[in-house]
């Protein structure tokens, strides 16, 4: 039988990797559950619910891993818990593969195996398993929430009697899944809503929510998006132009929502301090890039600055301020994942490393890293060695596409719409 282990998170992060919803759906694929005590209390989960779905309740961390064939996590798990799961357990989070290369190859040699979701393949059948998506959903609807909340004025127009009350201006930078649902929340909030995005597919999915699209619309701009549906970083004259066109629209903005990621980058800069200084008292920006450095002059990382006038808000892990529904969907992820991983018959688990989804999310494997990107960014050892020994051990377990089976599983994959790319 299967053994899933979910220890509990670190204090800054409410999310779990396990609801009593998906403790049901693996309990009936064959899976043994534990869940250590206490670890979904921050996303409202009691002990009792777990137990009532089918877990069992560990009194700590390493006692809930121990274990474990899967351990699922929402970050990328300490050193020491790595050290108590046996070896060759597969652990499955959002583990953060584009910093930090060198905590990442310490985890791999304690033997354990490493999957990422934050690589999962952007291929139709995958969809379900896209953590990406599901949480960036939630932090473009908190990121209006919470511009609405501190704006002090009313977002629709009102009339009234006394007069009419304008409605607000929300300029939305970045129409990946976050921008799409910013720009959706501010229209159902009654805001006048505007966006832009380097990609020529955003435009008509902002157009499609009522909103008017922003953006020089010349030949770089039409081929600024790569073949796996994500911005490419653009040319100093492309950005030089840009640029312009923002500042005079920025001026009239009463909020702007700034999501503009690219994977493994810094965060491109897309508000000098001249552009906010150009804003008026009062305005709100709520930066979702402040993670990787933030897309304005002026953001800190994890606060609220202000600048004439102007607050920047650049806080961490907007989905984790609704954990119910992050944990929820978060764990569909997971369950959706791990569910093809199972040998239903034997009820334990059987990861074709072979498939597509193995190949692309994990990092490592029998003690050693298997990703490429991870083993290049592992610097004083030799970046390029250690990518090329990686290539080499990535050999081992992909097949050429004349060698894959025929099954329900190996179809064709399609590629995913166009609808929700990520910015």
């Amino acid at each position: 039988m299967i053994a899933i282990g979910v220890p509990g998170e670190g204090k800054d992060e409410p999310r779990i990797g396990l609801t009593p919803e998906t403790v049901k759906k693996l309990v009936k694929a064959g899976a043994k559950v534990t869940v250590r005590s206490g670890a979904g209390l921050r996303s409202h989960f009691s002990d009792a619910d777990y137990k009532e779905a089918g877990a069992a309740i560990a009194k700590s961390d390493a006692a809930a891993v121990a274990k474990a064939d899967v351990v699922f996590t929402v970050r990328r798990p300490s050193l020491p818990l790595a050290k108590a799961m046996k070896r060759g357990a597969a652990v499955m989070g959002m583990l953060d593969p584009f910093s930090d290369a060198r905590g990442l190859e310490a985890l791999a040699k304690t033997g354990v195996s490493l999957f990422s979701m934050e690589l999962m393949p952007r291929i139709t059948r995958a969809q379900s398993m896209d953590v990406l998506s599901s949480q960036s959903n939630l932090a473009g609807y908190k990121a209006v929430a919470d511009a609405a909340a501190a704006f002090e004025r009313a977002l629709p127009m009102m009339m009234t009697a006394a007069g009419t009350v304008p409605a607000a201006k929300v300029f939305v930078m970045g129409a990946g899944v976050a921008g799409l649902q910013a720009i959706a929340t501010a229209r159902r909030l009654g805001a006048i809503v505007t966006a832009t995005d380097v990609r020529p597919a955003a435009k008509e999915q902002v157009e499609s929510l009522g909103a008017k699209f922003i953006a020089v619309e010349d030949e770089e701009f039409k081929q600024a998006e790569t073949s796996g549906g994500y911005a490419k970083e653009m040319s100093d004259a492309y950005k030089k132009k840009q640029a312009k066109l923002v500042a005079d629209h920025v001026k009239a903005q009463d909020i702007v929502i700034t999501t503009a990621l690219i994977p493994g980058r810094p965060a491109p800069k897309l508000i000098s301090m001249a552009m906010i200084e150009g804003m008026k008292p009062g305005s709100i920006i709520v930066d979702l890039a402040a993670e990787r450095g933030g897309n304005t002059d002026v953001t800190k990382t994890g606060k609220i600055a202000e600048h004439k006038g102007v607050r920047i808000f650049g806080k961490l892990n907007l989905p984790g301020e609704l954990p119910v529904n992050a944990s929820s969907l978060y764990a569909r992820n997971l369950q959706a994942f791990v569910d093809p991983f199972i040998d239903k018959e034997k009820k334990v688990l059987a990861i074709d490393w072979e498939d597509e989804l193995a190949i692309g999310t994990a990092i490592a494997r029998d003690g050693a890293i298997v990703n490429e990107m991870v083993a290049g960014n592992l610097g004083a050892r030799g970046g390029s060695a250690a990518k090329s020994a990686a290539k080499g051990r990535a050999k081992t377990f992909v097949r050429t596409t004349s060698a894959r089976k025929t099954s329900a599983r190996k179809t064709p994959a399609k590629r995913r719409p166009r609808g929700g790319k990520k910015t």
